[in-house]
């Protein structure tokens, strides 16, 4: 059987794409039952359990080899979904070390089952390597990185092994495998005491998901520790002149990886793990921006008295976090500016894109990101302590013309895509005069400048979009004269109120067509009549006095009648 096959294969079609251990432990037990069921190799029954156990002269068919598999999955799954629910319940640790000797088990009684003559060679070295592999598992865990390391490095002799046997599509399989073990014998390597191993795993956590899976958090959690037992050295950062003593652990920390964390954002293989390095470096600055704030609140009046005698010199601490709020909002600005790029670039495929039917990007979004960027700037200018220096002023006030003119040569691209063409040429003029104060005004910050876009490219393709602007409007122009017939002019009317005018309306055939107005709008209608009687009162009714005369005549006999009961 090929072990790793059927491993990788049942993983990835249930359940752990997604990371969801508790889903592949439910499908081993489901095949379990269905490979006992199809063998006839039931434990007893609803009744009674009888152990059984697979041995050598029963083994007939691959399937028993699967059942002693299937066992060690979902051991294996069980033992990785516990170690999921440990991060909020440290007491499941004990059982998820518990599912993983079970793994290694059943892992055991596989390797002896394929000793025999009935199993191929590549089946025995796959069994070997599985079984290497979950046993390093559980040494790791154990930390027992020596007794691990040799594991991993059984198991990765093998599938290379393995993979130089095979042909190329067969050997993917396993140099991916390969690839999953190599950080965690870099890290039983570091542990044990090899210092030039911390190197090789900060390079393999720059690759996108290098440090999934077990090795995630022990891997941060190791950078961690490296970084405080250097701030244990460190008393004190300078910043733009002045040196400010740094006492926050925390921030000592931060400040000791930044240079670090700048590096590998710089040798970022793409853009999303470029993305994901941004994210955490802040989130780790604003978690020391709030340490320090902390200690502000308490420092509160001796900074207001410190403030009055040096003369509008700030404190230390407050010194610090401006420093740090700094860093946070410039790294903010490179974060947007990287994904500006990407956007740039996304925008030059736009026909492609269109073609593949996904989401064209727009110069709108582009204009909402530099408007971000150029409020990162304003917040820059009023940080506390810089207040009075002229050269931190002066290049922030230089880098926001930068940003400006980007942001409005943008603006202009939007309006071309509308064919406003006055406004569009109106705003590359903007885009120039900002340009040139830049050139103009750069001659002592041309270092400082040097991370941000180039201006004379942006001048040379405002020329460039200057002159295919005025082409366009003079072609636009003519052909409107031209085209402007009934038979080509869309006059914005449903297909149903224009069914007597022939009219080239491309919409039609796209899925925002225009039939009818919907909904209906509104239209008077006669309220119901209401009914006055006004001629009631000028009808004559005919006279009753006849009837009244009659009736008053026989009145006295009806009377003695009625009092004597005759009835007439």
């Amino acid at each position: 059987i090929a072990v790793l096959q059927i491993v990788k294969e049942s993983q990835q079609q249930h359940g752990l794409r997604h990371g969801d251990f508790q889903r592949y432990r439910g499908y081993c037990s489901r095949r379990l039952r269905r490979l006992r069921k199809t063998l006839n190799f039931k434990m007893g029954n609803r009744h009674k359990f009888t152990g059984k156990k697979v041995t050598e002269e029963i083994l007939s068919d691959n399937r028993y080899l699967l059942l002693i598999l299937m066992d060690a999955e979902r051991a294996w799954s069980y033992a990785m979904q516990l170690k999921q629910e440990a991060n909020t319940e440290p007491r499941k640790r004990f059982h998820l070390l518990s599912r993983l000797r079970k793994a290694v088990k059943h892992a055991e009684e596989l390797e002896r089952l394929c000793e025999s003559n009935r199993v191929d060679a590549k089946t025995k070295l796959e069994a070997q390597a599985y079984m290497a592999y979950l046993t390093g598992m559980l040494r790791f865990e154990h930390q027992e990185w020596k007794a691990a390391m040799e594991a991993f490095n059984k198991c990765k002799t093998i599938y290379e092994k393995l993979a130089n046997a095979f042909t190329e599509e067969q050997a993917v399989l396993y140099n991916q495998r390969v690839e999953e073990i190599s950080p965690n014998i870099r890290y039983c390597a570091y542990n044990i005491g090899d210092q030039s191993a911390m190197n090789e795993l900060m390079q393999m956590r720059l690759r996108s998901g290098g440090t999934e899976g077990l090795l995630a958090e022990k891997l941060e959690a190791l950078i961690t520790q490296t970084r405080a037992k250097q701030a244990a050295t460190m008393s004190e950062v300078e910043w733009r002149g002045r040196t400010v003593p740094v006492k926050i652990d925390k921030v000592r920390i931060f400040l000791l990886g930044l240079a670090d964390n700048e590096a590998a954002i710089v040798q970022a293989e793409n853009e999303e793990t470029k993305e994901r390095l941004f994210e955490s470096l802040l989130s780790e600055c604003r978690d020391a921006i709030q340490a320090v704030r902390e200690d502000l609140k308490p420092d509160q009046k001796q900074r207001e008295h410190s403030l009055e005698n040096d003369s509008g010199k700030v404190s230390n601490i407050q010194y610090l976090h401006s420093y740090l709020t700094y860093i946070k909002l410039s790294t903010a600005i490179k974060r947007n500016e990287s994904m500006a790029k990407s956007l740039q670039k996304a925008l030059l495929q736009q026909q492609r894109s269109e073609e593949d039917g996904k989401r064209t990007p727009r110069p709108q979004d582009l204009i909402r990101l530099y408007d971000i960027i150029l409020q990162n700037l304003v917040e820059l200018t009023q940080l506390p302590g810089l207040e009075e220096d002229k050269n931190f002023q002066k290049e922030i006030g230089l880098k926001t013309l930068v940003y400006k003119a980007y942001r409005c040569f943008f603006i202009a691209q939007s309006y071309v895509l509308v064919k406003k063409w006055s406004e569009a040429l109106v705003l590359y003029e903007r885009v120039l005069k900002y340009a040139r104060e830049v050139q103009s005004g750069a001659g002592a910050y041309t270092n400082s400048l040097k991370e941000l876009p180039d201006v004379q490219d942006l001048i040379t393709q405002v020329n460039a979009e200057k002159y295919s602007l005025q082409a366009a409007a003079i072609l636009d122009a003519n052909d409107t004269h031209e085209t402007e017939s009934p038979s080509q002019v869309k006059d914005g009317k449903p297909l149903s109120e224009r069914f007597e005018t022939f009219c080239l309306d491309p919409s039609l055939v796209s899925k925002q067509v225009s039939l009818v107005h919907f909904p209906p709008g509104f239209q008077p209608i006669p309220c119901k009549p209401l009914f006055f009687d006004l001629a009631l009162n000028h009808v004559a009714f005919p006279p009753l006095e006849d009837k009244v005369e009659q009736k008053a005549k026989s009145g006295l006999t009806g009377y003695i009648k009625g009092i004597f009961g005759f009835k007439s």
